[in-house]
């Protein structure tokens, strides 16, 4: 075992030369300019159809989702959710954006571990055989797995706690 000797002064530190040598490639981190790691994800499939990834979420919590779809010619801006119920996401709003955007709030309620996918549909309120699914992509993470960092466009609203002796204080009295 290699010891110390007291009162020694020597260091040993690293430098860095401005050029790398001749037969090494030089390496650095690059960055692009926008970084999309801390924004809800939406990207347009191939069959006109929305993917939304909304990243990692917590179960039995409830969540506000904003995200925004490009301009759909064919959808037009009067716009509305399909009345099939989901019992998981359920759309509260759309409002077209000057540029022919929409912009869409939906709620969301995690409900079990793992990656998850909820499909909604919007409808054109003008032409009636137009509409577009959008799929909402989820990580969620268990209850005893910590608190996940939220995506700008996702914000928590509520949790809802079934009750189960996890959850009570409850000792009881024998």
């Amino acid at each position: 075992m290699a010891t110390a000797k007291k009162g020694c002064t020597k260091s040993r530190g690293l430098r860095f030369s401005a050029e790398p040598p001749e037969n090494e490639v030089p390496s650095h981190v690059h960055f692009d300019d926008k970084l999309h790691d801390s924004v809800v994800m939406v990207t347009q499939e191939d069959d006109g159809n929305f993917m939304v990834k909304v990243g990692f979420l917590k179960t039995q919590h409830r969540y506000e989702i904003v995200f925004t779809l490009p301009e759909v010619p064919a959808l037009g801006r009067a716009v509305c959710p399909a009345p099939i119920p989901s019992p998981h996401l359920r759309i509260t709003n759309i409002t077209p954006e000057p540029n022919g955007a929409l912009k869409v709030t939906c709620e969301y309620m995690a409900q079990q571990e793992g990656v998850l996918c909820e499909e909604a549909l919007l409808l054109s309120e003008t032409n009636e055989e137009v509409c577009v699914r959008v799929k909402v992509h989820a990580r969620v993470m268990d209850r005893h797995q910590g608190t996940p960092m939220l995506l700008d466009g996702v914000r928590c609203i509520g949790v809802d706690l079934e009750y189960d002796s996890e959850h009570s204080d409850w000792q009881g009295f024998d």
